[in-house]
C-alpha cells in the first residue's frame, strides 16, 4: 500500500461513517428507532473497522515494522 492508497481507504471509511449517520437519521422519519438502529449498524462497523486497520497500519509504520510505501523516494 502506498500514501495514497492509504489517504483513500481513510476517506472512504469516514464517508462510510459519516453515511451510516444519515442512514439512521432519514431511517427515523419513517421507521422506528430499533429498527435504524440496525440499518445504521453494519455500516457503522465497517468504517470503524476500516479506520481502526487504518490506526494501526499507521502506528506500525511510525514504528518501523510495516512501511507504506513513498512514490516520491
Amino acid at each position: 500500500m502506498d500514501q495514497s492508497g492509504f489517504v483513500k481507504l481513510a476517506v472512504i471509511g469516514f464517508g462510510i461513517v459519516i453515511a451510516s449517520f444519515f442512514v439512521r437519521g432519514i431511517s427515523r422519519i419513517v421507521l422506528d428507532v430499533e429498527t435504524a438502529s440496525l440499518l445504521q449498524a453494519p455500516l457503522a462497523i465497517v468504517g470503524f473497522g476500516l479506520l481502526l486497520y487504518l490506526f494501526v497500519r499507521a502506528t506500525l509504520d511510525f514504528v518501523g515494522i510495516w512501511d507504506i510505501e513513498n512514490p516520491d523516494s
